[in-house]
């Protein structure tokens, strides 16, 4: 009998020092350094953002400190915002993704069984050179909804979008091969295609020449038009009021190989969605917040635009 408490009180003694080192773990997240209004990293400057604000909340009701590994998203024809996550939850950078599209062909197995790390803080010289073994993605439930809208310049102030239609006998520009781009030159059959003149996304300033008055409108995400908003308190081009009905929530991704960290980080976001906390979260961080919409996993957004 003497034997078997001395054993339980040994294993008792395990398990409490592993939950106390368990609880010691950082909450590591990774975030985007340059996508504001959701994440941003300046040196010198305090990091911001409405998912900055987010993982600090879940890491406290999780009982665990936060390090966010920053990194950086090149927006190019090659980048895959996919395998960059898939890569740097594998090498063991972060155990969650945050600011995550939601969508099935973000989330599906990736073809490939290797990638190459984003550049991030603390990268070495081997580590933008070397291959990453891919995992499998698994989402969280998502915490907010990321629609397009459409943004005016200042000679259509006043005009009324209730639908992409209305855009006609505008000036419209796009970025090439972006999603607006898919939506508007698909809309009934090109109706709209000899209003569109087409910019290079990195090389034209898209904002800057509705800004200008060169162009009338476009369609773009709304956290981006939010972020231009922060940095141009007194631009003259604005939002319509009007979403494009297919839009992808956002959430977080982590490894397949880590369900409890899921399951951990979904009751929490529920508890702070409940509270008002995530809605306020985005206030403070200068985002047009709206919930998340059905279905919680976008499905084929190209087929569903060539569709309508």
């Amino acid at each position: 009998m003497r034997g078997w408490l001395a054993a339980w009180s040994v294993a008792a003694i395990l398990a409490t020092a592993t939950a106390a080192r368990a609880a010691d773990d950082p909450l590591k997240i990774c975030l985007d350094e340059d996508r504001p209004p959701l994440s941003v990293h300046h040196k010198g400057k305090p990091d911001a953002g409405f998912d900055v604000l987010l993982a600090q909340a879940i890491a406290e009701r999780m009982g665990r400190p936060l390090k966010i590994q920053w990194f950086e998203s090149k927006l190019d024809e090659d980048s895959s915002p996919q395998l960059e996550a898939n890569a740097l939850l594998s090498d063991g950078r972060c155990s969650l993704v945050g600011g995550y599209a939601l969508t099935t062909d973000s989330l599906v197995k990736p073809g490939m069984k290797t990638a190459r790390l984003p550049d991030f803080a603390g990268a070495t010289r081997d580590d933008r050179r070397r291959r990453v073994a891919l995992g499998e993605l698994a989402p969280s439930k998502p915490y907010v909804y990321s629609p397009m809208t459409v943004v005016l310049g200042p000679k259509a102030q006043g005009r009324k979008i209730g639908d992409i239609g209305d855009l006609a006998g505008l000036r419209l520009a796009i970025e090439s091969g972006s999603l607006g781009d898919a939506i508007l030159m698909t809309f009934d059959k090109g109706r709209l295609i000899d209003s569109i003149t087409h910019l290079v996304p990195g090389r034209d300033d898209l904002l800057g020449a509705l800004q200008r008055g060169d162009y009338d409108a476009t369609l773009i995400d709304l956290g981006r038009f939010d972020a231009h908003r922060a940095t141009h308190p007194d631009t003259v081009i604005t939002a319509s009021g009007y979403y494009y009905p297919i839009g992808a929530n956002r959430g977080y991704v982590g490894l397949t190989s880590d369900p409890a960290l899921i399951e951990a980080v979904n009751k929490t976001l529920t508890g702070l969605a409940a509270e008002g906390k995530i809605a306020e979260f985005g206030k403070q961080a200068g985002l047009t917040y709206l919930p998340p919409r059905e279905p919680a996993v976008l499905g084929d957004a190209w087929a569903k635009i060539i569709q309508r």
